[in-house]
């Protein structure tokens, strides 16, 4: 039979590839047999692979080394986790085995740093970049942290933000920082990011607020743009910008060393997924080399704060078709045993698209159908007309001896915070399982349950029942 759903996959895509493969008709994702999983424990189910982490961790800390040694940078690479793309305690905890620093963008962050300091998992010397509008209790705990030997540098996203940090904070030469509020995209609903102060007022303001002042040392400028680091014209035009910010500070402030480029970098959200990381970090540390050389100052250190980078990967979600719908003469619908809502709330949020590929029946015949979440939403579904592509999934039928399962790769980040982990969601769907997968010092595969399917019991607690 020619028109199998493997052969569609392999003939559109350059398939197998990198984290997936097939084998007897059945889908592995990073060498992990889904179906013995969906056996175990049901669907639907969440799943982290862990050993992606520190994958995409050393992977990102190799290309920047290698950029920096081509050029002969002399500044340091420091890679920071943005803990607001996934902050469960097995993710943290994954990312320090990495030697790797940590950003944060609310007071809650600062507890959860306070926690895997207790337990031993953090240590005073790792940066803690501090981002996002502080209010006094994310200020509070900033200045609590940097009175107790915290390596803490909050970066300035307003003016004033500073007067709270210049009454309260005992240590001398608190690290700080300042962000940029860059341009956004000539499409964007608006000109200017309201994070971070404007390009033209930043020296000024060094100059009145923190160069006389003994209890500051202005360490960093943060430079982060909303549609992440791409080869456009846009990217290297604010990059641009950045660097005439920086030479200006630098000029007049030589306690300035360090150049925060933030996140942004791409996640593979298609087997035909196309980004050569290794060509625009080069490219980045190439131009920032250029640039100080000819304006004779010295390399900054690049500190990245990456989050979706280092966790989308290492996450899917698993759901079971329960029943099949031909609604009219050319709409067929597989409805699944979850909503998309409410566990993949990006696929109806911002019409995000993720890696999806049947697990099984890969030997059937492929025909184009729809998606159906089970709430009463009409937005609960994936389709088309949402995405870009169609969406051709195994033929089958309602009295399948086997049911299909499909899967969506590279969820990692911000779907359970975004979709209220552990609250309640749309129609009360239930929060799914979520099992945590490693490999033990064999290189074997082992699982275990991180959190049973959401109870009635702890929703109608919630709701004050």
């Amino acid at each position: 039979m020619e028109n199998t759903y493997q052969n569609l996959i392999e003939q559109t895509f350059n398939f197998p590839q990198e984290g997936f493969h097939v084998t007897d008709n059945e889908l592995y994702f990073n060498d992990i047999p889904l179906l013995d999983i969906i056996k175990k424990y049901g669907t639907p189910l969440k799943i982290t692979y862990l050993p992606k982490i520190g994958h995409q961790i050393q992977k990102a800390k190799r290309l920047f080394n290698v950029a920096m040694a081509k050029v002969d940078y002399k500044g340091t690479y420091t890679y920071c986790y943005c803990t607001k793309s996934s902050h469960f305690s097995f993710v943290l905890e994954e990312v320090l085995k990495n030697d790797v620093h940590l950003e944060t963008s609310s007071a809650y962050d600062i507890h959860i740093i306070k926690d895997l300091y207790k337990r031993g998992l953090m240590d005073k010397n790792r940066f803690i970049v501090c981002n996002g509008f502080k209010r006094k209790p994310y200020q509070s705990l900033v200045t609590e942290m940097a009175n107790d030997g915290f390596n803490i540098v909050p970066v300035l996203d307003n003016k004033t933000e500073i007067d709270y940090y210049s009454k309260f904070v005992k240590v001398p030469k608190m690290k700080i920082g300042i962000r940029i509020a860059s341009e956004e995209e000539p499409n964007f609903q608006f000109y200017t990011s309201r994070l971070g102060i404007r390009h033209s007022e930043i020296v000024q303001y060094y100059k009145e607020k923190i160069e006389n002042n003994p209890k500051f040392e202005l360490k960093m400028l943060h430079f982060f743009i909303n549609t992440g680091i791409k080869d456009t014209i846009y990217y290297w035009t604010e990059l641009a910008k950045c660097l005439k910010v920086y030479l200006e500070l630098k000029r007049i402030c030589p306690t300035l060393d360090s150049l925060n480029i933030g996140g942004g970098m791409p996640i593979k959200t298609s087997l035909g997924f196309e980004y050569d990381y290794e060509y625009m970090i080069e490219e980045i540390i190439s131009q920032i080399k250029n640039f100080c050389d000819n304006h004779e100052i010295a390399e900054p250190n690049i500190f990245t704060e990456f989050g979706s980078f280092t966790v989308s990967e290492s996450g899917a979600a698993l759901y079971s078709v329960v029943d099949v719908k031909t609604q009219n003469d050319r709409e067929l619908w597989y409805m699944i045993d979850s909503s998309f809502i409410t566990t993949l709330p990006d696929t109806w949020g911002i019409n995000q698209r993720f890696i999806l590929l049947a697990i099984n029946h890969w030997d059937k015949e492929y025909q184009p159908i729809n998606l159906g979440g089970m709430t009463c939403d009409s937005m609960d579904y994936y389709n088309t007309e949402a995405h870009a592509n169609n969406v051709y999934l195994p033929k089958i039928s309602p009295t399948e001896k086997e049911p299909l399962y499909l899967g969506f790769f590279h969820t990692g980040a911000y779907q359970e915070s975004l979709g209220g982990y552990g609250g309640i969601q749309h129609c009360l769907i239930p929060a799914p399982k979520h099992v945590l997968i490693d490999r033990n010092e064999e290189g074997e595969i082992t699982t275990r349950l991180f959190a049973k399917e959401q109870s009635y019991k702890s929703m109608l607690k919630t709701l004050g029942y």
